[in-house]
């Protein structure tokens, strides 16, 4: 008995919908208006613009995950989304690692937490 890769992609869905919230805070949560007041004026509009990007394409994976679940499980095509939103987590998680290192618990709950995302969506199409 198997896991629904029905569910698994909804829940999918879900997931990447919380992190479109979490990065629309990421101005309150990080400080942003004092900490990147540092920062060159374009540097500065570059990671304003690259998070509100991301927020996109989480509420883009989110969409296509809870609406429509069977043609992506169904097609070429949407398997090949599939495959590449279990990629991008993954980079995700290589990336926490490299960048945040696994010194603290924080770093550590998000990388488990980004294994989980990349997880739900290579098991529903294996």
């Amino acid at each position: 008995m198997g896991l629904d890769p029905n569910i698994l992609v909804r829940v999918g869905g879900i997931y990447n919908l919380g992190f479109a919230v979490f990065h629309l805070f990421f101005w309150k949560l990080f400080r942003w208006e004092e900490d990147l007041a540092s920062l060159t004026h374009i540097n500065r509009a570059v990671m304003q613009i690259l998070n509100l990007c991301l927020t996109f394409v989480f509420l883009l994976f989110g969409y296509l995950s809870l609406f429509h679940t069977q043609e992506l499980l169904a097609g070429g095509l949407g398997k090949a989304i599939l495959i590449g939103v279990a990629i991008f987590w993954f980079l995700r998680m290589i990336e926490q690692v490299i960048f945040f290192g696994l010194r603290n618990k924080v770093s550590v709950v998000f990388t488990i937490i980004f294994l989980f995302g990349s997880l739900l969506y290579i098991l529903a199409i294996l």
